[in-house]
C-alpha cells in the first residue's frame, strides 16, 4: 500500500542552521533517501519550495481567488514528502520515524486513495 509521509517543519529553523549543520542535515536526508531505494519502497520524494512561494486557489461563488502563501497560517509548513509503497501502516510508521524530519519537526503518515477506488 502507498503511504506519503508529509515532513512538517519550521523554516526558520532551517535558516538559523549554519553551512555545515546545513550540510549535515542534507546528507541525513540523502542517507534517508538511499535507504528507502536499497529497501525497494520508495517511490517518490521532492523537496518543496518555500511556504511563502506558495499559492492557494479557492472557488468561492464560481470565482477563483488565489491567496499568495500557504493554505494554513501555521508555524510548521509542509517542506516536502516520500512517497513510499510498504505493506502496512505499521511499516510506514517506522520509515517515518527514521526520517530527519521527524527529529526536527514533525512527519505526517498518510495512505495514499488511489483515484478510482471507493
Amino acid at each position: 500500500m502507498e503511504y506519503l509521509l508529509l515532513i512538517h517543519s519550521d523554516p526558520a529553523g532551517w535558516a538559523a542552521l549554519t553551512p555545515a549543520q546545513q550540510k549535515e542535515g542534507m546528507a541525513a536526508y540523502a542517507a534517508y533517501s538511499e535507504a528507502l531505494g536499497n529497501a525497494g519502497v520508495l517511490r517518490g520524494a521532492n523537496r518543496l519550495r518555500p511556504g511563502q512561494t506558495a499559492t492557494t486557489v479557492r472557488l468561492v461563488s464560481g470565482k477563483t481567488q488565489l491567496l499568495n502563501g500557504p493554505y494554513a497560517e501555521t508555524r510548521e509548513q509542509l517542506g516536502g514528502y516520500y512517497l513510499i509503497d510498504v505493506p502496512d501502516l505499521d511499516s510506514a510508521i517506522a520509515w517515518a520515524a527514521r526520517c530527519p524530519g521527524a527529529a526536527h519537526g514533525a512527519v505526517e503518515v498518510r495512505p495514499v486513495w488511489a483515484m478510482g477506488e471507493a
